[in-house]
């Protein structure tokens, strides 16, 4: 292996590194996103070797890419040819970022890192960065200049988050992307593997709930948690969650509590997968002492679609609103930030600690959900590590959703034990 000098930084005119990279995982995000990225940043990186579990999937990639292609991501590893891995496989991804690590390779880890705490256990972070491209986005860190502006986050009041989340199918009905179709006999190994950490993180038979927490906690709205941890901090406590309707799935979801850090304000979480909706829309807005700062981001899918940030302040007696809009692409920046961090050693925004800290607070939010159904819950999510899963102390808590149920929204939800 070896990185290798090719091409120039056209914004910065200076010589840099061509990084060779490896592909695991050729579907969806893989075709729509990165897969462009990567030929439009040929001054940056440089694909090796692709790899699918789908092997006539992967050597039809392979051949577009001129690359050699893998059905085995461990063979993928042993042959190497690369300094840096990408990783876009579905399920957890602890076995596989751990073997690439082991190898010495730098890893960029799509979410979620771990479906388990455990997974994660004697893990070193030192070559590995988590993608939340969101944390990128061009409007997200104009939002952070603006709070530090404002007063940081100890000025915030309330953080309110609602996403409307149609179909994927619907949202891709552009992108014309390749579905692989591996066989049953090469998934199931790794189907297994996600089952049992689903169980040590779990250690319920609730197929709903593991449902819940794997597809949607931890591949969904883990984005959300990511920005609050990027804004504020993570989540200080989780007071009250709901989950409706009963005979949906993916459900609605709602969230809330107080914010960590040095922020004493509180957050609200709400989440609705509604398959039909006309388009992708989540709005992030943070009210602080002086005004609010509001992002309204687009469908992940659309590449230099940008986040809208608005920002409400008051000048003497005038209140003022300024728009940003930057067509810049969050996964590109990340993808950049991805090349600085193998090439320069720049820490990336989320790595090994910031990804614990979302397993965390999805394990908390199950947890907290389970108690006040009454779904028997074990595993990690019934430990007190480090007071990580405590409850919500006397005086904190939103006034609703007790363990008895009582000024509840009703949603019991029964159906998640089956």
């Amino acid at each position: 292996m070896g990185r290798c000098r090719a091409g120039r930084r056209a914004e910065e005119g200076e010589d840099v590194e061509t990084v060779k990279v490896g592909i695991a995982g050729l579907g969806v995000i893989a075709q729509v996103v990165y897969l462009p990225l990567l030929a439009r940043r040929r001054d940056l990186f440089r694909i090796a070797a692709v790899c699918d579990l789908d092997r006539g999937h992967a050597e039809t990639v392979g051949r577009e890419a001129g690359v050699p292609a893998y059905d085995d991501p461990s063979a993928m590893l042993d042959k190497g040819g690369f300094d840096a891995l990408i990783v876009l496989t579905p399920g957890s991804h602890g076995p596989l970022v751990r073997a690439a690590l082991e190898r010495g390779l730098w890893v960029l880890c799509e979410k979620p890192l771990a479906y388990s705490r455990a997974e994660l256990s004697g893990f070193s972070g030192e070559r590995l960065m988590t993608g939340y491209m969101k944390q990128y986005d061009p409007a997200s860190q104009r939002l952070l200049e603006a709070l530090h502006e404002a007063g940081g986050p100890e000025v915030v009041r309330h953080l309110d988050a609602t996403v409307l989340h149609p179909s994927e199918e619907s949202q891709l009905l552009f992108a014309r992307a390749r579905a692989g179709h591996p066989a049953p006999e090469r998934v199931a190994p790794y189907a297994e593997a996600d089952e049992r950490a689903l169980t040590v993180a779990l250690g319920t038979s609730s197929e709903r709930l593991r449902r819940l927490y794997a597809e949607v906690l931890l591949s969904s709205l883990c984005h959300e948690l990511s920005l609050i941890r990027l804004f504020t901090g993570s989540p200080d406590t989780v007071d009250h969650v709901a989950v409706w309707p009963v005979e949906a799935f993916p459900p609605s979801l709602e969230v809330s509590g107080t914010l960590g850090g040095e922020c004493s304000g509180r957050y609200g979480i709400r989440w609705h997968y509604l398959p039909s909706y006309p388009a992708y829309h989540e709005v992030m807005t943070l009210h602080h002492e002086h005004g609010s700062l509001e992002l309204r981001f687009p469908s992940p899918y659309l590449l230099n679609a940008p986040t809208r940030l608005t920002v409400t302040s008051r000048i003497g007696t005038t209140e003022r609103t300024v728009v940003n809009e930057d067509v810049a692409e969050a996964f590109e920046r990340q993808l950049r930030a991805f090349h600085r961090f193998v090439t320069q050693e720049e820490p990336p925004l989320t790595g090994l600690g910031g990804a614990l800290e979302d397993i965390v607070t999805a394990q908390r939010i199950v947890h907290r959900y389970a108690r006040w159904a009454g779904i028997p819950i074990g595993g990690e999510c019934a430990q007190e590590v480090d007071g990580a899963l405590r409850e919500p102390a006397a005086g904190t808590g939103s006034g609703y959703a007790e363990e008895d149920g009582s000024g509840s929204s009703g949603h019991a939800e029964e159906s998640l034990s089956r």
